[in-house]
């Protein structure tokens, strides 16, 4: 288990295919980028198992999709479904956070580099959780 990971908040960049993962520390307001996961179902909570498992969350973080203008669209729905579904199978809080621009910005942040998709992902969950400690702050 990592040092404090008592006090750790695991974040996620919901999508149908591909999940981006972030984690960080309150404390520091600091957060990084994990590998993200590119399973769908039952194998995309069981990658989530073993990260609840290595990190030991205090929280979780799951980004809310809204369009520009801030209104709810399917993605919405679907994001709001996996983090109640978070939260039944992991019994942890789950907040969501407004993640308007964030995939937009990890984009301008990688750019230059071979990112692939799955690693856009989880910077965009980093700066959802950025976003998150900014708020609590």
């Amino acid at each position: 288990m990592p040092e404090g990971a008592a006090r750790t908040v695991l974040a996620f960049d919901y999508g149908a295919r591909r999940v981006g993962v972030a984690v960080g520390e309150p404390e520091l307001g600091t957060a990084h980028p994990l590998p993200g996961i590119a399973a769908e179902g039952a194998a995309r909570f069981a990658a989530i198992g073993r990260l609840v498992a290595e990190w030991r969350p205090a929280r979780i973080v799951v980004g809310l999709p809204l369009a520009a203008d801030g209104v709810a669209h399917e993605t919405t729905r679907r994001a709001q479904r996996f983090a109640r579904q978070l939260h039944g199978r992991f019994r942890l809080p789950v907040e969501m956070v407004d993640e308007r621009f964030t995939s937009a910005e990890a984009e301008q942040r990688l750019r230059g580099r071979r990112a692939s998709k799955l690693t856009i992902d989880s910077m965009a969950a980093q700066l959802i959780l950025e976003q998150y400690f900014d708020a609590a702050a």
